[in-house]
Parts: structure tokens; sequence; C-alpha cells
């Protein structure tokens, strides 16, 4: 371990509030992360589902660098050409819009839940207040959210809750249109649950909400901060299945890296949101534009998400192989695309799996429920999934039971 490292942590005035690695990165190329100490580490977290396009690709710092030698900052309060151009994009690509900018996926969830309410209120329904969430929620840590979600390892020593979020089974239409009634503005849905353990709903679930959302006269919020942009193998996560919400959030890998978050919204729900109804400082400022604009443009390349599908699908056959190697160890495989999931048994120590496979220089990320995530970037090569592969393999051989070996 790098002893300056540890010094510092012992001495640092950043507020503890992350149980971090001591290990500092200094610089990243591809799936590559290298430590101030030298070493260089296969990188299958992207900064918890952040680094779309991996490390310093070449079209992002060029077009960073390009717009950082021209302006950073002017606020809201004039004209951001280059959200024009990314809201015309995102809404293209989308069906719905109208988009709102701002700075992070905790953001974007609260934005949306606020231009939900606010659509129900210019519509003379102002008893709509109520957001319809599921079980094993993740939608932020900001104290909106922190009731969007039921887990008490998020919630606990902050004080009451605010009102209006309720919770359903996750993946169960049933107990979903139990719970709908006039006083409900929106349901608010995970395609895939990345923090909850990367849990997918059921088939037919989706559009089931959709249905029901219309028959009760609700909104659909799709967050799809952790499983949009590409990671699951579509832009949007949901697009396999036919539907469309009325209300997006994005983050996370929509800029490659740098902070942003979006609301993508249909013009009659956007419409509801007026002068001074809702702002941002930073939100869309031209950094962040150029960065967006920049992913959007690699992702929408001919092939692009073909080829990340593809490679997508190799790695799902060798997480199959692995399950098939190591059965008492690893209890189902979850998610889709590069939001994938091991859910292992609850014998298996999962940060012990964590540490181990991070000494072995390969970077993972710890989710609910037991469930080891690999979100690596969508350019990731074959043999670099082989790599990954074979560093499970061997961690896995050295804590399986002895009949699992």
């Amino acid at each position: 371990m790098n002893q300056k490292a540890v010094d510092y942590a012992a001495d640092s005035a950043v507020m503890q509030t992350y149980g971090r690695a001591e290990i500092g990165f200094v610089r990243g190329e591809g799936c590559w992360l290298e430590s101030d100490s030298g070493e260089k580490y296969l990188d299958c977290a992207s900064g918890i589902a952040v680094n779309t396009l991996g490390h310093s690709h070449p079209h992002l710092v060029a077009a960073l660098t390009e717009q950082a030698g021209k302006l950073w900052h002017t606020s809201n309060l004039y004209r951001i050409p280059g959200q024009e151009i990314v809201a015309k994009m995102l809404a293209s690509l989308s069906g719905l819009d109208q988009v709102f900018f701002c700075n992070s996926g905790a953001e974007a969830t609260e934005a949306a839940v606020k231009i939900a309410r606010r659509a129900a209120y210019e519509k003379g329904e102002p008893e709509r207040m109520t957001i319809l969430c599921a079980t094993g929620a993740f939608h932020g840590r900001t104290l909106g959210m922190l009731a969007a979600t039921d887990r008490p390892v998020f919630r606990t020593g902050f004080g009451p809750m605010p009102a209006g979020f309720d919770h359903v089974s996750f993946g169960n239409l049933n107990a979903l249109r139990a719970a709908l009634g006039p006083h409900v503005a929106a349901v608010m849905v995970e395609s895939v649950q990345g923090e909850g353990g990367a849990k997918q709903v059921p088939d037919g679930y989706l559009a089931g909400v959709r249905e029901a959302a219309d028959e009760f006269g609700a909104l659909v919020i799709a967050d799809e901060v952790q499983a949009g942009i590409g990671r699951t193998g579509r832009l949007f996560s949901y697009e396999d299945t036919g539907i469309k919400p009325d209300i997006v959030a994005l983050a996370k890998g929509l800029a490659g890296g740098f902070p942003i978050g979006a609301v993508i919204a249909s013009k009659a729900v956007g419409a509801a949101m007026t002068p001074g109804t809702h702002g941002s400082t930073f939100g869309g400022n031209p950094l962040a534009m150029a960065a967006a604009k920049a992913v959007l443009e690699i992702l929408g390349e001919d092939g692009f998400l073909t080829d990340v599908r593809e490679r997508a699908a190799y790695l799902d056959t060798a997480l199959h192989q692995l399950q098939t190697q190591f059965p008492a160890m690893i209890e189902a495989l979850r998610g889709r695309g590069f939001l994938r999931g091991i859910r292992l048994h609850d014998s298996v120590d999962l940060p012990a799996l964590v540490n181990r496979l991070r000494d072995d220089h390969l970077l993972t990320v710890p989710a609910a429920d037991n469930t080891l995530r690999l979100l690596p970037p969508l350019t990731i090569h074959r043999d670099e999934i082989d790599l990954a592969i074979a560093k499970l393999v061997t961690a896995l051989t050295a804590m399986a039971p002895r009949d699992d070996q």
C-alpha cells in the first residue's frame, strides 16, 4: 500500500462519507486506470457507470479541450447554444420534446418529480402528489430521493422523510395497480435497479406500468440514470419494450465523466414548467454540453451500439460459464448489457471478493442483495472481458468452499 496515500487519508480534511480504497488514480486510457504508484487496473466500475467511452477517449478529450479554451460558464440567465444542440439530440433520440439540464442523477430525479407534480397541478389536479416507487429502488441521496427509496441504510439518522412517496413490490403489477388512484402523479421506475442489485424488471412489466398509469391518469418517469446512455445495449434501457415514458431522468454516462444531469419530457408535461418553477446555476454549462454532445455523437455512429450488444453477449456467455463453474457461490446472474450483477450466495463475503479483485487489479462495484456489479466502459474489448473473467475465476477459486473447486 502506498504510505503517502495512507498518511494523507489519516490527516485528510475531506469529510469521511465514503469507505474509500487507499488508491489514488492519476491517469487512464480506455478501460485502464493508473495509480499514483504506477500500477495499472482494469476498470470494470467506470466510476459507477459513468465513463461511457472509457478514459481519455480522443473525441471526448478534443471536444472538452476545445470548449475549455472558449467558455466555461455564463449561467442560465442567458442562452447557452450547446444546450439547444444537445436538447435537440436527446429529444430526437427519445421521441420526447423538451429537456432540462442539471448536474447529477439525484438532481435529475428530483426535477422529474417536480415536473410530474407541477403537470398535475396545471391540469387542475393538485391532489396528485404521490410518486409510486419500487421496493429496493435507488433514486439518489437528497432528502426527497431518500423518501423515494425504502432502504433504511440510506435513511437512518436523517429525520422524517418528505411525504408524497409510496412503495410497491418490485416487478409486481398487481401491487402497482392496487396502489394507483387519483392521488398518484407518477410511477417512477428503473428498468434495471443498479444499486438495488442489478435486478431487471420482469418481461412485460414496463408495458404493464404504462397501461396502468394511462388507465389511472398518472405519468411514467423512467429513471435512466444508471441504465441509460447505452449501458444495456440501447440508448435507453426501456427501448426494447416499445413504451414511451412521459419523463426520462438521465445523468452518469451522458457526458462520459463530466458532471451532468438531464430530464426529458413530453411537450404536454414540460409545458407546466414556466420561468421560475425550477433552475440550476451550473446546469447545462458549456463544458457539460460539449462533453454530452461528444458522447452522443459516438453512441450514434453506425454500428456502435450493435457492437456493444455483441460484446455484451460475449460477456453474458462468459458469466454463465462462470456460474456453471461456481454453483455454490453464484446464485444468479442479473442485469443486461454492461450493467451486470453477479448475485452471490449469502455465504460469500462480497466485500472480501471486491477487495480480492482490487488486489488483483480489477475494479468492480458492490451492490445490494450481496451482488457484485460489473460496469465496464462500453468500449471494453473481448480480450479485456476475458481478463476480467480470468481474475474472477482466480478470486472465486481462492474463496470457494472445498466442494466448489
